[in-house]
């Protein structure tokens, strides 16, 4: 299986001001200590207030208003073309400074708390936390293009079977091959994926070939569908060779949190140079033919000794 990369680019529709609609009261506020915590789904509470009517996202400083007190964020004051989305008068520059302070009174859930999240934070420490948070939808791990889609990983594998046709396995080892008729066109990345269920986790094997400085290379490398620290809970090895010479790789497999580029920009896998790849594929060197084999192991905690031993699934 043999793809050329792209690019998806989404571009946003112009805004319908007449659509726009902003409603602020204030409500629920259960106080806490000396801090308001607000309950986000209370029906009109003090996060819409914070809302902005445009995007619907939190507004963060600056937070802009018009002369007739209605808000907006910074981000969408210069897509509304400097006009108030709510009674079309003009922006200018005044800042919003009462609702600013307001905030910073405020501790609010995770914004994935129907997700699982727990966590109440400081209203202008919860986007940090929410950049990092454990419960965040995963990213999309396809490699062919920027797709945009985000979920769990029960969602998500639903999503590579169906809509980008990945070839979905089960077990611990795998037997993979790769051809290419012109070895030599490595301008635009070509790659495969494969998606294996192997102790009941999910794991995406990628070969692809790419330019490392001026040489064409091939590389493989595998990525644990869920978090980091979990992820370390496994490691892998992947093999290629032919004609009595071989090279092979062990490593930890990179959380999917990693993007597909960055794995491979910082080289964590198997790497082949193009001669030591058309080597491996024989004949006259016109075709490459390459053969990786690999396992995929789990560390059980040795009750003894109190060290890791690898457990190779069959």
């Amino acid at each position: 299986m043999e793809r050329d990369s792209f690019e998806c680019v989404s571009s946003l529709d112009g805004i319908d001001e007449e659509e726009i609609h902003q409603h602020l009261q204030f409500s629920s506020l259960v106080k806490s200590q000396n801090n308001v915590v607000v309950q986000e789904n209370s029906p009109t509470s003090v996060h819409e207030l914070l809302e902005c009517p445009v995007c619907t996202n939190s507004m963060y400083p600056p937070i802009h208003q018009c002369h007739n007190g209605h808000t907006l964020c910074s981000t969408c004051k210069t897509r509304v073309q400097n006009r108030c989305p709510t009674c079309r008068q003009e922006l200018g520059d005044i800042r919003c400074l009462a609702l600013e302070k307001v905030a910073e009174s405020l501790e609010l859930p995770c914004k994935y708390d129907f997700l699982g999240c727990i966590e109440i934070f400081p209203y202008y420490s919860k986007l940090k936390h929410e950049a990092q948070c454990n419960f965040r939808p995963y990213n999309c791990p396809y490699a062919g293009s920027e797709c945009p889609a985000v979920g769990d990983i029960p969602f998500l594998i639903t999503h590579l079977r169906d809509d980008h046709k990945v070839d979905m396995h089960s077990g611990c080892t795998f037997n993979h091959r790769y051809v290419k008729s012109n070895p030599r066109e490595v301008e635009n990345a070509t790659w495969m994926l494969t998606v294996f269920n192997c102790f009941g986790q999910y794991f995406c094997l990628h070969f692809e070939a790419f330019l490392l400085g001026a040489a064409p290379v091939y590389m493989a490398f595998l990525r644990f569908m869920g978090d980091e620290t979990e992820s370390r809970n496994y490691s892998y090895s992947l093999e290629v060779g032919a004609h009595g010479r071989k090279l092979i790789w062990e490593g930890t497999p990179r959380s999917i949190r990693d993007s597909h580029r960055k794995v491979r920009d910082s080289h964590d896998g198997l790497i082949i140079q193009r001669n030591m790849a058309l080597f491996f594929s024989g004949g006259e060197r016109k075709e490459l033919k390459l053969r990786i084999t690999g396992r995929i192991c789990k560390e059980q905690q040795n009750p003894d000794g109190g060290v890791c031993i690898p457990n190779v699934c069959s």
